[in-house]
């Protein structure tokens, strides 16, 4: 799933005022922080992630990591933030951050 830079600006727009719903601390991907990231992205579709690493490296390493486990696309990184999107088959219109922005009710 490719976006448009387009897309890219309107999901970083709507990110802007989300807290990080997941952070990801030194052990990296385990099978507990898989099922919350999963949940998540089912239910909020756009979330952001904090990774509490101080490489750089480790950092850009986790996030794609976390992206291609859950085939979530990345939207933006800034520092140890990154925004993360992945519809959901069935959106929860009362969670779903992309279907409550469309409302107007964030």
């Amino acid at each position: 799933m490719s976006l448009s830079p387009e897309q890219r600006r309107e999901y970083r727009g709507i990110a802007h005022n989300l807290k990080p719903v997941i952070i990801v601390g030194d052990k990296g991907l385990t099978e507990g922080l898989q099922e919350e990231l999963e949940r998540a992205l089912n239910d909020h579709e756009l979330i952001k992630v904090k990774v509490a690493s101080q490489e750089r490296e480790v950092r850009q390493e986790a996030i794609a990591a976390l992206c291609e486990a859950t085939g979530a696309e990345l939207i933006q990184t800034i520092g140890k933030i990154a925004v993360i999107m992945r519809r959901a088959k069935k959106p929860n219109p009362k969670l779903s951050n992309l279907l409550r922005e469309k409302s107007g009710r964030a």
